[in-house]
């Protein structure tokens, strides 16, 4: 299983990605909050910052595009195509009451003739890769049949699908039957993205649709930025289990990279030949005497139905900790201890605080911080009172 993540405005910039791919186990692709083309101006300051490749080093980045004007996207594709760009995505998909009345975003799905005509003239004049990710409608979820078969008449890179129309915004349930039908016919690969916030989630998407290799995480891992390592690509395909000894081939190459991944994530399971106890046993087997524990055995300790659960969500909770005072730090160093970086941290913990047990009063400090002495005391008492959970259950 392959894992992106999702472009959130405001939160998935540079300094959050780098802070992230430092700390847990790397996604695959990593998608830029959508960059708005301004014909014979460039980019924005922020948006520049966010694309220059010494602010992506090491990362597999995929800039995403805001716009319903064919010369536009080819414009900003050759730019960023000067920046060593292999690939663009194309923002089909954001529901903004300020970007859907322009015909952008999900707006642009109204349009299908348009988008057509938008499409052909971008491939005709472009040999950048490029992939789209859309809703499945403004208004119903019928609008995406032909929308679907229009994509397949290009040579789409992907397609990824958050099976919600536009009126739906982030609320009720995602729509699977549209996304399996789209899914089965599609000549493209095709990504899941909608509401994956535990390893639960995204076992039942596997078991509904057998073939899916690629999801793209978003608020669920923003709430929890261990969701990629909790689901892990340790899941066995339906009907297979992996056998005594046997470690998942995603598991090897994270935890047995002979030096490669991020230095943390090295740090933490191979320090000195060491690494948390917990971890050790459930993948070099030494739990239980010398029976090897099966790969399926870690996952139910991981949501909780095996006694090293303790321990794993200790090692959770020292994640978080250093991953938010990496964030805290980096976020600093590039803007000063000014009001900005408080609300940097806000927006971030409208996500992450569901994770904690006991959150609400904490949100509530948090939120009324006015300075950032004020801020560290009150997230420095959720970190020395509170737990980090593995529940998934979030409202937002």
């Amino acid at each position: 299983m392959d894992y992106y993540l999702a472009p959130l405005e405001g939160i998935t910039t540079y300094i959050y990605r780098n802070t992230y791919h430092s700390i847990f186990p790397p996604m695959e692709k990593y998608f830029t909050p959508f960059l708005v083309p301004r014909p014979k101006k460039g980019f924005s300051s922020r948006e520049r910052k966010d694309i220059l490749p010494e602010h992506n080093e090491g990362l597999f980045v995929v800039p995403q595009i805001l716009t319903n004007r064919a010369e536009d996207f080819i414009y900003a594709a050759r730019m960023l195509m000067e920046y060593g760009y292999g690939e663009i995505n194309l923002n089909l998909g954001c529901p903004s009451g300020t970007v859907v009345p322009k015909g952008k975003g999900a707006g642009f799905l109204a349009h299908p003739a348009e988008l057509e005509q938008f499409l052909d003239e971008v491939f005709s004049k472009l040999t950048v890769r490029i992939s789209i990710k859309a809703r499945i409608g403004m208004e119903s979820p019928q609008e995406f049949g032909p929308l679907s078969q229009m994509f397949q008449k290009f040579p789409l890179e992907e397609l990824i699908i958050h099976p919600r129309i536009r009126a739906d915004y982030y609320k009720n349930q995602p729509n699977l039957a549209v996304f399996g039908e789209a899914f089965r016919e599609s000549r493209c690969p095709v990504c899941y993205n909608g509401d994956i916030f535990s390893p639960g989630d995204l076992e039942r998407l596997r078991l509904e649709f057998p073939g899916l290799a690629t999801v793209m995480l978003g608020r669920g891992i923003i709430a929890n930025p261990a969701l990629r390592w909790e689901c892990g690509r340790e899941l066995p395909e339906k009907g297979q289990n992996h056998g005594a000894g046997e470690e998942p081939e995603a598991t090897q190459e994270w935890f047995h990279s002979a030096g490669e991944g991020p230095k943390a994530t090295q740090e933490w399971f191979h320090s000195a030949g060491e690494g948390p106890k917990a971890m050790q046993e459930w993948f070099h087997g030494t739990r239980k005497g010398t029976e090897p524990v099966a790969t399926q055995e870690g996952i139910l300790l991981l949501q909780g139905q095996g006694t090293g659960q303790p321990r794993i969500q200790a090692e959770k909770h020292k994640k978080f900790q250093q991953f938010h005072e990496a964030l805290y730090q980096n976020y600093q160093e590039a803007f000063g201890r000014d009001r900005g970086v408080l609300f940097k941290m806000k927006e971030i913990w409208h996500y992450m605080i569901q994770s904690f047990t006991n959150y609400k009063p904490y949100a509530k400090l948090i939120k009324k911080a006015e300075s950032l002495q004020q801020y560290e005391t009150a997230v420095r008492r959720l970190f020395q009172e509170q737990e980090v959970t593995s529940h998934g259950r979030f409202s937002f």
